[in-house]
């Protein structure tokens, strides 16, 4: 069950594990080249912060489309989301403790940095 919009913006690692095979969600690894090129997570579609205002507007194409962002510790990707969210995009989260949590909680063969 995804949460409502209106009433979080974050969502767990646990979360994005149970929606992980959905391939209507879709996730986004906003840390910079040299972050993704460390570890990323499967299936993640690389759009660094720095870069992020020039190439969302793809995303914003589906406003619908319930996206997951993340980062290295959650920051970033919280930023990302309220940004998205500014343009119209409802049902979209940032992934709380962002890749780091995911790797104490989830995944510890995930390199931590």
């Amino acid at each position: 069950m995804r949460p409502d919009p209106s009433q979080t913006d974050e969502i767990s690692p646990q979360q994005w594990l149970a929606w992980s095979e959905d391939p209507s969600i879709r996730l986004i690894d906003c840390r910079e080249a040299d972050e993704w090129n460390f570890n990323r997570l499967e299936g993640a579609v690389h759009m660094p912060l720095s870069l992020f205002l020039e190439q969302a507007t793809a995303l914003l194409e589906e406003p619908e489309r319930t996206t997951v962002i993340y980062c290295h510790h959650g920051v970033r990707s919280l930023h990302a989301t309220y940004w998205l969210r500014q343009q119209g995009m409802k049902s979209v989260f940032s992934m709380a403790g962002g890749i780091d949590r995911w790797s104490l909680e989830i995944d510890p063969l995930l390199p931590r940095y």
